[in-house]
């Protein structure tokens, strides 16, 4: 994301409240919130690699189980 810089220099005879609005119409015009608030909950993709990995270590188990209800060993639910 893109560094953003918002500055507000207080004008005199400018009191904190409206300094502090300013600041905040600023903010809000730039779509600085609306991005975080966008991004927040964003979840990467996996690699294919691994995305591959799991796949091949779920085929494994797969043919682990079927071999051991083959031999009896594994009772079937």
């Amino acid at each position: 994301m893109a560094k953003t810089v918002i500055e507000v220099r207080k004008n005199p005879n400018e009191n904190n409240s409206s300094i502090l609005r300013r600041f905040s119409r600023r903010i809000q015009e730039s779509g600085i919130i609306r991005k975080v608030k966008g991004a927040r909950y964003n979840v990467r993709k996996e690699s294919r690699l691994k995305v591959k990995k799991s796949a091949l270590k779920k085929l494994a188990r797969r043919q682990e189980i079927e071999h051991l209800k083959k031999l009896g060993k594994m009772v079937t639910k």
